[in-house]
């Protein structure tokens, strides 16, 4: 089973100066972080923000040619971690059949922002999460981490808040 999820924010990683996607469980307080690169979180931040760039972007280039191809983006799902590396499937229907593609979790966000699709987390994925988190309980930095990120609020969020 998968769990829906949106968008809670984007925001830099103190620790490390990376963008996290801040993911958050449309029925409870269940929250996935992401570490994405530099580009693909100014992806994000321009979706976010409705920013239009003068020619088609990478993640617009992918949206138009979807639809010129008559494929439909269904859903995104994030669907495990192996080795610190989240992936992700891109679920479409093309003339009535399925067509599934293995992406960057960063990327299919960004397109599920453009074509306005639902994204979903694997609730082995949330799961696992949540046994890391316990088990790094005795590490100070994993107990700071999971501190952080459960007292988010707005203004921590920035101008990337959803």
């Amino acid at each position: 089973m998968d769990v829906e999820m949106r968008i809670r924010g984007l925001m830099m990683d103190p620790n490390t100066n990376m963008p996290i996607v801040v993911l958050k469980d449309v029925s409870s307080e269940v929250v996935l972080p992401i570490w994405v690169g530099i580009y693909e979180a100014n992806a994000i931040a321009a979706e976010i923000e409705k920013v239009r760039a003068p020619r088609p972007l990478t993640h617009d280039l992918l949206k138009l040619l979807m639809q010129s191809l008559n494929a439909t983006l269904v859903k995104v799902v994030i669907s495990e971690l192996k080795d610190d590396t989240f992936y992700s499937v891109l679920w479409m229907k093309q003339e009535g059949e399925w067509v599934t593609l293995d992406a960057r979790p960063s990327d299919a966000i960004a397109l599920a922002m453009r074509m306005d699709c639902p994204i979903y987390v694997s609730e082995s994925l949330i799961a696992m999460a949540r046994v890391s988190a316990q088990n790094a309980e005795g590490s100070l930095g994993a107990e700071h981490l999971k501190k952080w990120l459960e007292g988010l609020n707005d203004e921590d969020l920035g101008k990337y808040k959803m």
